[in-house]
């Protein structure tokens, strides 16, 4: 009889403790704070405001302690959309738009922040000695409870900083969304199992070396945590070529490309570690100092030392903190050829930021575990690289994807990338929120360019939201949406006036219910006039 060996249960290895007051408890006693991040939306951003969001999050991320781990974890899941054709008050126009977007493709985008306070022997932690590849687990107690206080009073800080910007707001997730209840998944459970819907399915997982599997999904991971594969220079945010002109720019974030311009399911892991600065200086001093000495020997010492001074000079002139970072794009399909394909458009999308793709096939496990919800601290040291605050702020997503709006009254568009419907007002919310100060409305584009199919589209789904439509135009364009009207409602509404030299048109704009309407030298009495 052959040996079978045991496989490992998720319960044996699992690094997490308990979850109590919003807050995650690691068997290794770091305590970590949840938040779900909105983001603004994609192109309705301009480089002053992306500059805003950036000092915002620098500010925040100052506030909190030494040996803290900041985590964004923007998530990208391929979904199809589903019509909303069981309303029996939908028009057949209505129903046959959302019957032409059955199951259109879109990436739905959900991001979350994890703040982890832990110690500094676990900040030097390596992928040789954390959760997952410990044979058992022994739970240590949160000793100084003056520490964990500071620590949540800096969390709330840190909140109150990102939402007074006015850009960016982060939400405290509760514990039922962190662990989930008996019919909804909680946001564990959802990495797990690598899928946002709600009654998640935890599926069995394969850790081998460069073929990692969870489920039926194939993994494939990228870093950036080398200094030799990162850009020559960082900003804030970057051109977008595809819809930016010679007189005008379109502005996206830095890390856009890795955001919803990048199509196919992924997980965009953003790592920020907060160490003790003056330390980090003093190590740098003194590698310096050593490089020096070996600089007779070998150029590349010579030119290494170079480097350490000016990373010091920076610090020292402009009063930088010195931080480590690390980025990584982990990305799945469900068969090998597809995969293939996945791998080819992160890299793509991570050359398009200047960096040089880097297929990470040995620590992809281990990144994968410390990517668990609250479990930053058991990230690896060795996958870090220095830099400071502001550049590494600069590879966090600063956008996310378009948001149907929470007004009922509007009309249905699509997402500019995906095609995906969308409800919109630009009306009434605009002008509640103060960015407009009057409803009017300029349609612009030069011809064939789709000026009155738009104006058709908006003053049919206008009309049957109950609004009175009044229409001067040139060239018959309404007279087909005019005649649809009128034959539905049996001539009481849909009115089409044409001039005729003899006989002039004369009547009244204005809507007037139950009052007459003089036409032609004829009375009418209508609701609307189309």
């Amino acid at each position: 009889m052959r040996n079978v060996l045991k496989a490992a249960t998720l319960e044996s290895k699992f690094p997490l403790m308990a979850v109590e007051h919003g807050c995650i408890v690691s068997k290794d006693a770091d305590l970590t704070v949840a938040y779900r991040v909105d983001l603004p939306e994609i192109f309705t951003v301009t480089t002053a405001e992306y500059e805003a969001i950036h000092s915002a999050w620098a500010k925040a991320v100052k506030a909190l302690p030494v040996f803290s781990i900041v985590h964004r974890q923007d998530w990208f899941i391929e979904e199809n959309y589903q019509p909303e054709i069981s309303q029996d008050d939908l028009s057949f126009l209505s129903r046959s738009f959302e019957r032409h977007f059955n199951e259109r493709p879109y990436l739905n985008h959900t991001s979350y922040l994890f703040l982890t306070k832990t110690t500094k022997e676990r900040s030097r932690q390596q992928s040789n000695f954390n959760a997952l590849t410990r044979g058992f687990i022994v739970p240590k107690e949160i000793r100084y409870r003056e520490t964990a206080m500071k620590f949540l009073e800096a969390a709330e800080q840190f909140g109150r900083i990102i939402n007074d910007s006015g850009f960016v707001k982060i939400t405290r997730l509760t514990d039922d969304e962190i662990i989930g209840t008996a019919d909804k998944a909680g946001i564990v459970e959802k990495y797990f199992s690598l899928s946002q819907e709600n009654t998640s399915c935890l599926q069995d997982m394969s850790l081998l070396h460069g073929k990692m599997k969870i489920g039926d999904n194939h993994l494939c991971l990228h870093t950036l945590s080398d200094p030799d594969d990162l850009p020559s220079k960082v900003g804030t945010d970057s051109r977008y070529e595809r819809l930016s002109t010679d007189r005008s720019d379109c502005r996206l974030s830095f890390a856009a490309p890795l955001g919803v311009l990048l199509s196919c399911n992924h997980i965009y892991n953003q790592y920020l570690f907060i160490d003790d600065s003056a330390e980090n200086l003093k190590k740098f001093e003194k590698q310096a100092r050593n490089m020096y000495s070996l600089s007779r020997y070998s150029r590349c010492n010579q030119i290494n030392r170079q480097w350490i001074e000016d990373y010091l000079n920076e610090a020292h002139s402009y009063g930088l903190t010195s931080v480590r970072a690390h980025c990584n794009v982990m990305a799945w399909a469900d068969n090998l050829e597809d995969l293939k394909r996945v791998k080819n458009d992160v890299g793509s999308q991570l050359a398009l930021m200047e960096c040089k793709p880097r297929h990470n096939t040995v620590d992809t496990p281990t990144l994968f575990w410390a990517g668990i919800p609250g479990n930053a601290g058991d990230f690896p040291s060795e996958e870090c690289f220095y830099t400071f605050i502001e550049n590494a702020l600069c590879f966090f997503i600063g956008e996310t994807n378009y948001k149907s709006s929470l007004s009922p009254f509007g009309l249905k568009m699509v997402d500019r990338l995906t095609g995906k419907p969308l409800h919109l007002d630009i009306s009434d919310l605009p002008m509640k929120k103060g960015v407009i100060t009057n409803r009017n409305k300029f349609v612009l584009g030069p011809s064939g360019s789709g000026k009155s199919f738009f104006t058709n589209h908006l003053v049919r789904q206008y009309y049957e939201q109950g609004t009175h439509v009044l229409i001067v135009d040139t060239g018959n364009s309404y007279q087909g949406l005019c005649d649809l009207i009128h034959n539905k409602t049996g001539g009481e509404d849909g009115i089409y006036l044409t001039y005729k030299e003899e006989e002039p048109i004369a009547f009244n704009p204005f809507y007037t219910e139950g009052a007459p309407i003089r036409v032609r030298n004829k009375y009418l009495y209508s609701k609307r006039l189309g």
